[in-house]
């Protein structure tokens, strides 16, 4: 908690960033304090990877995921982006690192 507020990280694949964007606004207005990713890297950050040589894409990944658990660190819960029950493999991570460190997880769906 931040003062009153309850931090919450969202997790999930970045191919959901129409879901991200609804959860984000949605949990905002709940009155909690939202961390999301830095970029959507499945669905419209492509960008950003086009002139990596894979070296670069290779520690660019490992850096964004760990800063992901530094968000989760930050969190009192992470709410996972979870359409259609789709859980990626970076996802499963994230939920798995939350839960060994006595985070809450809450799904989009059930």
């Amino acid at each position: 908690m931040v003062g009153k507020y309850k931090v919450i990280t969202l997790c999930g694949s970045t191919k959901f960033k129409d879901e991200f964007l609804r959860e984000q606004k949605r949990l905002t207005l709940d009155g909690n304090i939202v961390i999301s990713v830095g970029l959507f890297g499945h669905s419209g950050d492509k960008e950003v990877w086009e002139n990596m040589d894979e070296g670069t894409l290779t520690k660019t990944k490992e850096m964004l995921d760990d800063m992901h658990k530094r968000k989760i660190d930050m969190a009192d819960e992470i709410f996972v982006i979870n359409v259609n029950g789709y859980i990626g493999e970076s996802t499963k991570s994230e939920i798995s690192y939350a839960e060994s460190t006595g985070k809450t997880v809450n799904y989009l769906e059930k």
